[in-house]
């Protein structure tokens, strides 16, 4: 059975169904315009922990139990988990799901991280590989900046184009049924990079990236923006939403109306000081989770395009003046 779709696009035939989703996020998320939201919700960014990375795989744990409790399945049904995560060796990932004693195939697209993870398990069920199959992923505000900025005790100023890591783990489970979320169509993204060398603009980095994948969905479905009720992106936030638009527009799209931004929707630009908004492998998953699944789920929307984005960037690279390439993956989520 042929499900492919234009270049980079496809069309799943037997599509899976979301049966269970669960967000777990720290203090200051819960303060933003999406608190209420929230599955779990801890206001101490340790978890309890001893430190950061320990707090992110804390994280995962709950997340991934709680959406298996949601889904009513227990570890032993799930075939596999994909799971990611923005530190070294996706260290978060590994000791966060070790307890639930799940085969694990680790993934790693920055910030777009939930959106691959998605789209692999999405491919397998469709496929037949899988009946059931798990995605987990997160960021930690904290962690993230240990590794790829500052230490927080070094108290350093931020432009006004730096996002905010999230700190939060969205987790989902996948079935061949059950449930009135469905993931009807994937389109993988390409490395595209601008040559942009400021890594504190994550925005301007993946915006290009987000413009390809989108206008690129919407060729190889013979879609126009219209056809979808959103158009959302993982964490451009404002800086990358109007380079975004720009470059839209210059492909013969006009998504305005129907854009929205995960990075932009959870925090609140006037009173958090978050500047351009969040970011994260965390940003788009709890988004996704608290937001977005509850309304296609009552049919308050049809359908879908969600694309998360991510820098693909480490330590070694920007020390050694290479840019800051970025990458979007996109999955068709519609109402049944």
């Amino acid at each position: 059975m042929n499900q492919m779709c234009g270049q980079q696009s496809i069309r799943l035939e037997q599509p899976p169904h979301v049966i269970g989703a669960a967000s777990v996020v720290g203090k200051k998320e819960s303060e933003g315009p999406l608190g209420d939201l929230f599955g779990i919700i801890c206001e101490d960014d340790m978890f309890g922990e001893e430190s950061w990375e320990k707090a992110e795989s804390r994280m995962q744990t709950e997340s991934m139990r709680a959406a298996m409790s949601v889904a009513g399945k227990r570890a032993g049904q799930v075939r596999c988990l994909f799971g990611g995560d923005l530190l070294g060796q996706l260290i978060a990932t590994s000791f966060g799901v070790e307890e639930l004693n799940i085969p694990l195939l680790g993934v790693y697209g920055a910030c777009s991280t939930c959106g691959e993870a998605l789209a692999l398990a999405a491919m397998m069920i469709s496929g037949g590989y899988a009946d059931c199959v798990a995605t987990v992923t997160s960021s930690h505000f904290a962690s993230a900046e240990k590794q790829f900025r500052f230490p927080l005790g070094y108290g350093n100023q931020r432009p006004l184009a730096a996002t905010w890591t999230v700190t939060g783990s969205g987790a989902f489970v996948l079935a061949s049924q059950g449930g009135h979320v469905r993931i009807t169509g994937v389109t993988m993204g390409r490395v595209v990079d601008y040559d942009v060398h400021d890594s504190m603009n994550m925005g301007a980095c993946m915006a290009p990236a987000a413009a390809d994948t989108i206008s690129r969905n919407l060729r190889d479905f013979g879609r126009t923006p219209e056809d979808y009720d959103r158009i959302i992106t993982g964490d451009l936030g404002y800086v990358g939403q109007t380079i975004l638009m720009e470059l839209m527009r210059e492909q013969g799209f006009e998504i305005r109306q129907q854009h929205m931004d995960c990075g932009i929707e959870i925090y609140d630009r006037e009173t958090q000081d978050t500047h351009s908004g969040g970011s994260g492998c965390g940003c788009s998953a709890v988004t996704l989770a608290a937001m977005i699944l509850p309304k296609i789920e009552k049919g308050e929307w049809k359908r879908i395009l969600f694309v998360p984005t991510g820098a693909l960037l480490s330590t070694v690279s920007f020390n050694e003046g290479q840019s800051v390439p970025g990458i979007a993956h996109g999955l068709v989520i519609e109402h049944c």
